[in-house]
């Protein structure tokens, strides 16, 4: 019998199977995801692209806001930055510059965090650390389970999930095609825009292939999904889009306004924003961009290049060259409210289809 008490609620101290995802860049706050926890669920900092010191404050304020259990995401990527064709991809930007006026910068590096984060994780004593893009090594899981932290790695595949369960972790999400956001896949040479394997075909084979407990992502934005995601053998549900338009998400409110006026059609798997293939609603610099026909860069160094240009735009309040990510279930996700109502609403949503 389905139950919204899974073990996964035991494993990590929660009260609904219900995990707000990631979402790095600034849609999750420390105040979401202090209040998704606050409200039962396992509320997630997307820490990805913050500074040791940016992080440290980030988990202090949590800490500060609640006592219950949260996650700090960090991106593990094998990938090297490459600026081998800057000249290039800059040739390729200058127009949106132009009509942004705005100058080109100087660009030689990208900065990556990844193991200091960890390390401020670990030193902080977080409750769980989630990753993307790959796993922990070796010596960062006996660190992390040394200090009585659990560890959540995002799979886009059987063989990735199988491998997040070697490597150590507690449990894995299965990210399925139709995630907002970053496409978690570990090697883009395999797949070069990502695994798109749907969320209602990649759960159940994950389910059947490891042991530890699997979280659902893809899709998910009601009571509906959570019930179909556990129906499939997941025993919770990741929701980043539908927390995008929480009152406590850091969203640019032109990028909100464009999540709750798109539909499922709208949105593309797209490597011209980061150089990592991502799902987001579909705006001029995608389809100018392409049109140009330049590579973009290698992941990160194509998301250090084109981010003068999302900042500018940002503080234009111009959401054609902002990056919109976001899943496909765009038609669920259309009332601005905070965090907890929105929990309350999908777990009020799954409790009524397990009792009718």
């Amino acid at each position: 019998m389905l139950t919204l008490q899974t073990n996964i609620c035991h494993l990590l101290g929660i009260e609904y199977p219900i995990i707000q995802a990631g979402m790095a860049g600034g849609p999750a706050t420390p105040e979401l995801a202090a209040a998704v926890s606050e409200a039962g669920g396992l509320g997630t900092l997307g820490a990805a692209y913050l500074a040791p010191d940016a992080l440290r404050e980030a988990i202090t304020a949590i800490k500060s806001a609640t006592s219950k259990p949260f996650a700090v995401n960090i991106f593990v990527s094998k990938e090297k930055g490459d600026f081998t064709r800057l000249v290039e991809v800059q040739r390729a930007l200058a127009p949106f510059r132009s009509e942004l006026n705005i100058e080109e910068p100087e660009i030689s590096s990208s900065a990556d965090w990844s193991r200091q984060q960890f390390d401020i994780c670990v030193k902080m004593s977080v409750p769980v650390i989630s990753t993307a893009f790959g796993l922990l090594d070796e010596a960062q899981v006996q660190a992390a389970k040394s200090a009585g932290i659990k560890i959540i790695a995002m799979a886009t595949t059987v063989e990735e999930a199988k491998l997040a369960e070697q490597s150590g972790a507690d449990a894995v999400v299965a990210q399925g095609s139709e995630a907002g956001g970053h496409r978690g896949t570990f090697s883009l040479d395999d797949h070069p825009d990502g695994a798109q394997i749907g969320t209602i075909s990649l759960v159940p084979q994950i389910v059947d292939a490891v042991r530890i407990p699997v979280i659902a992502a893809g899709g998910i934005a009601d009571g509906r999904g959570l019930i179909a995601a556990l129906a499939l053998g997941a025993e919770a549900g990741q929701i980043g889009t539908r927390f995008l338009i929480a009152e406590e998400a850091g969203t640019h409110t032109a990028y909100q306004q464009r999540i709750i006026d798109s539909t499922e059609e709208q949105t593309v798997i797209t490597k011209s924003f980061s150089g990592r293939p991502a799902r987001g609603i579909r705006n001029r610099f995608i389809t100018e961009f392409e049109k140009t026909g330049t590579k973009p860069l290698p992941f990160p160094s194509h998301n250090t290049v084109t981010r003068d240009i999302r900042t500018a735009a940002a503080k234009q309040n111009n959401s054609e060259f902002m990056s919109l990510w976001a899943g496909q279930s765009l038609r669920l996700v259309n009332d601005k409210m905070p965090a907890a109502q929105i929990m309350q609403e999908i777990i009020q949503n799954a409790q009524s289809i397990l009792k009718g």
